[in-house]
């Protein structure tokens, strides 16, 4: 069985300190890792004093982002083999905020996540839709060209180390989630596509998950639903009362 994941995107928030203490105030009310995987992802400043405060708990800490070189002069980016070594063994890739205002293409999407694969870290890669391909009701076509780019060239085995995040950018940030029954839609659509492009095994094993206005009055719907292995949540990960409620939805 896949294991559920809650995973909180803090985004360009919360100072070191911030991050500290929000750690400590968590990680004694976490759910154990064998029933529910969860995981925060703070700015790269922050990560090592995250991983000292999570210790001897659940509590995953994960990278927002990283380059797809291991070293070199690329002033401003993050290597992922350096933050393996530091610890970090996940790293959110492709998020709809990097692709609209940082121009990522699934083609440096696709780079990134063979770098942080062979570095030995696992990629959250997210892929999204536009409301405007919602309302023309071409979505389907849309997620499952992005997930055919983004993992474009990776072996079986290489895949089945990807975790995927369905994340409708009309959803992010708005308050407005996807109904339940779109979002496993969006999330089955994605597993069948993944046995297509590799074998029914990796279909089986990759966890996917959904994000988009992710909320405590939400969350127990969309984890009932069978293709949804958990959340990528960001405004609601940013409080630490909210998240515990997030990570102990089953209560």
């Amino acid at each position: 069985m896949r294991t559920p994941i809650v995973a909180g995107n803090w985004k360009m928030n919360k100072t070191v300190a911030e991050s500290v203490e929000f750690v400590r105030q968590i990680k004694t009310a976490l759910p154990p890792a064998t029933q529910l995987e969860t995981a925060l992802a703070g700015q790269p400043i922050a990560l090592t004093a995250m991983l000292e405060a999570a210790q001897g708990s659940p509590l995953k800490i994960a990278a927002e982002n990283c380059y797809y070189q291991t070293s070199g002069p690329y002033t401003g980016e993050t290597s992922p083999t350096a933050l393996y070594a530091a610890g970090i063994h996940h790293v959110i890739l492709g998020h709809s905020e990097r692709r609209q205002l940082f121009h990522e293409d699934d083609q440096l999407i696709n780079r990134k996540i063979k770098a942080a694969i062979a570095a030995g870290i696992c990629p959250i890669v997210c892929c999204d839709e536009t409301m405007g391909r919602l309302i023309t009701s071409q979505r389907v076509e849309w997620v499952v060209a992005r997930i055919l780019d983004d993992l474009k060239g990776l072996t079986a085995q290489q895949a089945e180390q990807v975790t995927i995040a369905y994340e409708p950018t009309w959803a992010i940030g708005s308050g407005e989630s996807a109904d339940p029954s779109q979002a496993e839609e969006g999330c089955y659509l994605i597993r069948q596509t993944l046995g297509h492009m590799f074998n029914e095994t990796v279909a089986r094993q990759t966890r996917i998950l959904y994000g988009g206005s992710i909320t405590p009055d939400n969350i127990k719907q969309m984890m009932a639903k069978p293709d949804i292995d958990g959340v990528l949540v960001g405004g609601a990960s940013l409080d630490p009362r909210t998240f515990l409620e997030l990570v102990n939805f089953n209560d």
